[in-house]
This record gives structure tokens, sequence and C-alpha cells, in this order.
């Protein structure tokens, strides 16, 4: 079965083509900067590469290119969109609505649709992302997998806010997670992992670090608790979002300050985290400035990691104990200096980091911990196009 995945962001789209149950990955690629005249479109396979910069002036243009080429008489790898049988999209937020992946109705849409406002950034390019592959895939089953269905089994205590309960039950303020698509497959292969070298895998902690950051409490498999909310804005530190925040700070900038609350939005969203300590959202660029002397990067840095930490505790508390902590993501798989960061003064909850491991690059899941360590650090590359394609298998076959 020929499962293409979708990953549609406000101004990019990650694909890949993959063949199922196998998971070989037959072709990959993506397109950011849609919009501008300079939109980078890379096409994958194990025999062609193809990269160009050029005007990509919308999703459906830039799906239509994607198709294109998978279809081309000589770089393709299929003769006809018959050949897909689905196609899986990643939805951030599914609300209370969804709690599994989901076959893609008019309905589904509309429920997407609705919670837009919950998830500005998201959202919206996702049923964008939906709407032009429904017309090029027309006879392909289109599936949503939500981010948030892997916290669906968090507790009342974890996701209930202590705000009046007719909230929860006429508007559905709770908290939700994000990332959880990537949680859940980090998780398992942790879980794997340990139990291959027959360790102890109950208690795990999963840290997401890239643009977007989110740690996630895992107890027999099953999250109980996690950073993210409502929205994809609090908890961790992140490259452009706030993290968490005294409420009290947004009413005085929009009583005292005369901020508007779209400007209070974006600000949080946009302005915020990484990029309003530093002025720099790319963690590379931070870092680099850091090795420099710049005061303001190297705060912020310690800033980020100072949060994690306090996660790591407040989570190890509630899974009451921890096995392994998991890395991932961009930064949590490629940056040494922040995994150093975050494992620094954790003895207490039996982490000790092997310095000279910690500097080792593999796509390959690894330990970077000391023998004597207690608890595990792991690095495992996510690999959320893989996981979508699982569950668009099992919904399709069951």
């Amino acid at each position: 079965m020929k499962i293409v995945i979708i990953n549609s962001g406000s101004s990019s789209i990650k694909y890949q083509l993959i063949e199922m149950p196998a998971g070989d990955v037959i072709c990959s690629g993506m397109i950011d900067r849609i919009g501008l005249e300079t939109s980078n479109f890379s096409y994958v396979t194990n025999k062609v590469k193809v990269e160009e910069t050029l005007p990509i002036a919308n999703h459906k243009i830039g799906l239509n290119k994607i198709a294109q080429l998978l279809m081309d008489d000589e770089k393709g790898v299929i003769k006809s969109t018959k050949e897909i049988e689905a196609v899986g999209h990643r939805v951030v937020h599914g609300g209370s609505v969804f709690s599994d992946t989901t076959l893609i109705t008019k309905e589904v849409k509309e429920e997407i649709r609705k919670l837009c406002d919950l998830a500005p950034l998201h959202n919206p390019a996702h049923l964008e992302g939906i709407i032009v592959a429904e017309e090029i895939f027309s006879d392909a089953k289109q599936v949503a997998v939500f981010d948030t269905a892997f916290h669906q089994t968090m507790p009342a205590v974890a996701y209930k806010y202590a705000i009046p309960n007719y909230f929860l039950k006429e508007n559905k303020i709770r908290s939700y997670g994000f990332h959880g698509t990537s949680h859940k497959y980090v998780s398992e292969k942790a879980i794997e992992y340990l139990e291959a070298a027959n360790k102890p895998h109950q208690n795990i902690i999963t840290i997401h670090l890239g643009n977007g950051c989110s740690i996630t409490a895992v107890k027999d498999g099953k999250c109980i608790e996690t950073s993210m909310g409502f929205t994809p804005i609090s908890g961790l530190i992140m490259g452009t979002r706030s993290g968490d925040i005294d409420p009290s700070v947004l009413f005085y900038m929009m009583k005292v300050l005369n901020y508007t609350i779209d400007e209070v939005s974006a600000l949080l969203q946009k302005q915020s985290g990484m990029l309003g300590l530093t002025g720099f959202s790319d963690l590379r660029d931070i870092e680099s400035n850091a090795a420099e002397g710049n005061k303001e990067c190297q705060l912020a840095l310690e800033m980020n990691a100072y949060r994690i930490k306090k996660y790591i505790g407040s989570y190890a508390s509630a899974l009451n104990g921890l096995d392994a902590i998991v890395f991932t993501a961009g930064i949590g798989e490629n940056s040494s200096f922040m995994r150093k960061l975050v494992c620094t003064d954790m003895e207490y909850f039996g982490l000790e980091l092997d310095e000279a491991v910690n500097e080792i690059r593999s796509k390959e899941i690894r330990e970077i911990n000391v023998p004597q360590s207690k608890a595990k650090i792991l690095v495992i590359p996510t690999n959320e196009e893989i996981e979508i394609a699982n569950q668009v298998h099992h919904l399709i076959l069951s």
C-alpha cells in the first residue's frame, strides 16, 4: 500500500511517499518559504535528488509540483495518482472531538476549521493541505492524524484547569497537549530499547526540542502529563513562543500598555521565546553567538535548560520514578550543548551524562549516560511521518 504523508505548515509542506507495511520511504522532500519568490523545493528518491529555488505562490501550486515529479517519466516513482491508496495528514489540534486517527469527511473538515482559533499557526495550513490533496489524489482515502490524540489518556487532574467547571463542560477548555505523534513514536521506541536490554521502562520523560518544544510524562506507554496545554504556547521556551508566563503580564500589557488582544497573541506566538530573548530564533545562531561571548544568548540558553529541568523534576514526581529521559526532534537530536545544559546537576534524579558520548552524532537510538547512571539518557530520532503512516495503514485495514 502506497501512502503519501503530508505535513502542511503555514509556509511549508513536508512530504513522504511510504510503502506500507514495510515502512520503506520511496520518496521524500519539502517546500518552504511558500508565498515568496525564493521558495525552496526538494525531492529525493534512492536514485534522484532535485533541489530548486523558485516562486511557489501557494500550497496548491506546491502540491501540484510534488505530484508532477512523483509521476515524471524520468524522475518519478509512480505512473498515476491512482496508485496512492491513502494520504495521511498531520493535524495539530483535534480538540476534544478527535481522540484517534480519523477518515476525513466534510464533517471532519468543518471540525478542523472550528479548531483554527486554538491553533492559528497550524490548523488553517493543515486544512488547506487536505483540500488540495483531495483534488490531486482524488481516488485516495484522506486520513487525519492528530497531534493531540496521544495525550487523550491524561487524567482529569492533569488536563483540567482550576477555573469554573462550566468552561470545561460547555466550552471544552482544558489542556490538550501537542507533538503527540512524536512523543508516541519515541516513547514506544524507548520502551522497546529498554525492554530488550532488560531495563526498567515504566516511567519515561520524552523531550521534543525543535522550533516548537514540549515535554511529556509517559507511564506504562501512556501519556499522563504534558507541557503544552489548551494551545501550543504554554510550557517550555520555544523558538518564537514564550512558553509559561503569568497571565497577569498579559492583563498588564492590554490594560496599561494598550496592547490589543491580537497584538498580545502575535507577541506570544511569533516574537517571544528565544527570538525575543536573543534576536535569533535558530538555536545554531544562538549557540554560536553565545560561544563568542554574547551574554543575552548565554542567558537564554541557560533559561531554556532551566525550564526543561524544572519540568523533569515535576514529571518525575508525577510518575513516582524515572527510568529514562529521551531527547528528540531537531534540537534534541543534534544539540549536544543543550543536552549537556539540561543534564548538568541532575544526579538527584539518577541522570549522569557521559560528555564524550554526548558529542557523537548518529541517526541511531543511543545512550549518552555513563554506565552507572540510574536513569537512562537516550537520544532517539523522531519519525513522525512513519508514525503517521503506521496509524493510517492500521485504520485503512481495520
